[in-house]
């Protein structure tokens, strides 16, 4: 969605600055519409991509319910929170005191 975003308001951007440019510097040995399009489509997709980059970064933590317990099985230590860090270390702390313990007596 970011893409196809990006790229509308690329187009538009780069007709816009393209239709000055042209107007103030002249078309140039190209032509008018090859230089119009040119503007245009290079605008389109530096904007497309930076767009795209964004949404995928911004919907990047919005899975679906039934597969969240999969992504925090392979997600790497470092992306999951302080909280369940934690949990995780408390649950293995008692574990710990339980082996000790039954080792014991």
């Amino acid at each position: 969605m970011g893409a196809l975003m990006g790229g509308g308001v690329g187009l538009t951007i780069g007709f816009i600055f393209g239709s000055y440019s042209i107007l103030r510097n002249g078309a140039g040995p190209r032509g008018f519409l090859a230089t119009l399009s040119q503007y245009m489509i290079s605008s389109a997709a530096t904007f497309s991509f930076f767009l795209a980059i964004g949404s995928v970064i911004r919907n990047e933590g919005d899975i679906p319910p039934h597969l969240q317990p999969l992504s925090m099985q392979f997600a790497s230590p470092l992306v999951r929170s302080r909280y369940e860090g934690a949990m995780r270390m408390r649950a293995r702390w008692e574990a710990e005191k339980a082996r000790q313990q039954s080792a014991d007596s």
